[in-house]
């Protein structure tokens, strides 16, 4: 038994999301995930109960962890009452942990959620906010959110929000006092220094990459990880 799996049980996920596996493949066949990505819960499994470090470390520096969306269709179905959603999970963590994450391209962009849901949740307490959703980082979005984004104030006053405004109502701007409580709660559970290993191992790799990685969006790292595709990561249907 190897260092990285004994890591791994050591996360509760892990040790209620793998029981003994049957290798039926329900969980496969049931897996939005599975169906556009190179992607199979069940061999997932099948790895982990090897128990190979050599193999768990392939799967910490690989994409395949990344694909999961996390619906846990899988715990619903398996007939051994495992939980690949809850294992990828751990891995997850693991990679963060260990710095492996850097090392796939999916990886490379836990920076990028750090930077935008991350920063958004401790900045504004909330997971996505309108105006940070840029037309130059989004160009996707297309001319109608760049018109929406211009006048924000007048959509989100005619919808009937309370947009960057102390008092109750959607997107109402969050007391400083409940910012802080937020922050409290990411210091003590761990998510802070999380967030601080994302940052350091991400740095670390931009150098590698020979790219410029600065606070904030707008930096060489960033747009890469952000904008660039370079594998295949789909099954081809």
């Amino acid at each position: 038994m190897g260092a990285l799996y004994e890591k791994l049980r050591q996360d509760v996920r892990f040790v209620e999301g793998l029981t003994a596996c049957l290798n039926c493949g329900t969980c496969t066949a049931i897996c939005p995930a599975a169906e556009f990505y190179n992607y199979q819960p069940r061999k997932l499994v099948d790895i982990l109960q090897t128990r190979d470090d050599e193999k768990i470390e392939d799967l910490l520096k690989s994409d395949t962890i990344w694909y999961c969306g996390e619906c846990m269709s899988c715990v619903t179905r398996c007939p051994r009452n495992n939980a690949p959603g809850l294992l990828i999970t751990a891995l997850r963590s693991l990679s963060q942990e260990m710095g492996y994450f850097v090392e796939s391209e999916k990886g490379r962009q836990q920076l990028a959620l750090k930077r935008t849901v991350g920063h958004w949740i401790l900045q504004y307490g909330y997971c996505l906010y309108p105006s940070e959703i840029t037309p130059e980082n989004h160009p996707e979005q297309g001319p109608v959110w760049e018109w929406e984004f211009q006048n924000i104030e007048k959509i989100m006053e005619r919808l009937g929000a309370n947009y960057q405004k102390a008092g109750p109502g959607v997107l109402r701007a969050i007391p400083q006092s409940d910012l802080d409580e937020i922050k409290k709660i990411f210091d003590e559970t761990g998510g802070t220094e999380r967030f601080e290993k994302i940052e350091s191992f991400s740095r670390l790799k931009a150098e590698e990459m020979g790219m410029q990685l600065d606070e904030g969006m707008q930096n060489d790292y960033i747009k890469h990880i952000y904008t660039s595709v370079n594998k295949d990561h789909t099954t081809g249907i």
